[in-house]
């Protein structure tokens, strides 16, 4: 009876890992035919991932499980429209001031240092920048209409992931068996945090960043202070350096035009007030939920996906990072338990010398272990 329990409990095991094979072949071969549009599936998956919980503060107000998708699935996409409108709008109403100012620039500039002046040519990096910028203007302007494509495909992606979320979560973990989705738990809430942290606190930042900056500009005269508020906003999203992008070569420009007062002026308030304030003031009041990933490795993550998966890799790249850190943590933590990297190089240098004998059992127990096995 035993014997037959013990085989039904195999075979039940076999077919377990066996669908859970079909599922991951079947979803590499998805992956080839969507590829297009993958990297709105993973925007889709993400920002679902964060706005669950939104969606079961909806259920628990009375609504139903379908309302409380879809009034999830509407705060999301008002948050994306917010977030991407002014950008949109600004590259469309402010390319030609853009264009206009890199023409303005001046060809030579003239630095003057221990009594010498010295010409420096800038006509090649400033035909450099003019065909940068218009070419990324043709180019979003022939994407507008596959851009509007994945937006609605982002939206109904996003409502169906909201409302079946919950079964999607228990089929991925179904095959893992129980002694090993403590793990899995474990990198789930480090993905949690992360998208946290990049959305959420991010977004966050990036508002407050653009409050101060479009204050800064308007208050020092600039006629595009709206469009300067929205880059510095989006530079936000930039690890470490961020807004610092958009301010030094600003007072850059007024160093080289002979304005000297509004260079400092804009080269120390605007890295104090927009560059520096926001995270300040924004960052620490959100970071408790967030997955604390140090900048160094947030900045490791963001360039290689930026880089390696374009856009989508500024969520991607900084996810996998994160989820490759808990990994490695959950290994220390399995092997080496509470112990730090010096208590176990002061062990691995005092054991040989103080009981060799000791040590060569030591070697020898996983050998007889695994032979018993």
């Amino acid at each position: 009876m035993t014997e037959t329990g013990n085989g039904n409990a195999g075979s039940s095991h076999q077919r377990r890992y066996v669908l859970a094979g079909l599922v991951v072949v079947l979803g590499v071969v998805t992956g080839g035919i969507l590829l297009e549009v993958l990297g709105t599936i993973l925007l889709a998956l993400t920002v679902a991932y964060v706005l669950i919980p939104v969606q079961r503060w909806f259920v628990r107000r009375g609504l139903t499980e379908w309302a409380g998708a879809l009034a999830a699935t509407l705060v999301g996409f008002g948050v994306t429209l917010a977030v991407s409108t002014p950008l949109v709008v600004a590259l469309y109403f402010r390319l030609e001031d853009v264009v206009d100012t890199l023409a303005a620039l001046p060809r030579e500039l003239s630095v003057s240092a221990v009594g010498m002046t010295y010409a420096i040519e800038t006509g090649q990096i400033q035909a450099a920048a003019l065909e940068f910028v218009q070419g990324a203007a043709t180019s979003f302007a022939l994407a507008l209409p596959v851009l509007a494509i994945k937006f609605a495909l982002f939206v109904v992606l996003l409502f169906g992931l909201l409302l079946k979320g919950d079964a999607a979560g228990r089929a991925a973990i179904a095959p893992i068996p129980y002694e090993y989705r403590d793990v899995v738990y474990a990198l789930a809430r480090r993905a949690r945090e992360t998208l946290y942290a990049i959305y959420v606190l991010q977004v966050a930042t990036s508002i407050a960043t653009f409050a101060a900056a479009y204050l800064l500009f308007w208050v020092l005269g600039y006629e595009a202070a709206l469009t300067l508020a929205i880059a510095a906003a989006v530079l936000q999203f930039v690890p470490i350096i961020g807004p610092s992008m958009l301010v030094i070569p600003i007072a850059l420009y007024h160093v080289a035009v002979g304005d000297l007062v509004a260079a400092a002026l804009l080269g120390i308030l605007g890295l104090v007030l927009i560059a520096w304030l926001p995270d300040v003031a924004v960052r620490p009041r959100l970071a408790r939920r967030s997955a604390g990933l140090p900048g160094s490795l947030y900045f490791v993550g963001f360039t290689g996906g930026l880089f390696t998966l374009g856009a989508i890799g500024v969520v991607v790249g900084p996810l996998l990072v994160a989820v490759f850190v808990e990994a490695v943590d959950l290994l220390a933590d399995e092997v080496n338990g509470d112990a730090t990297f010096t208590d176990l190089v002061e062990d691995d240098h005092e054991d040989p010398a103080s009981n060799p004998d000791e040590t060569e059992t030591t070697f020898e127990e996983p050998d007889s272990k695994a032979a018993d096995d």
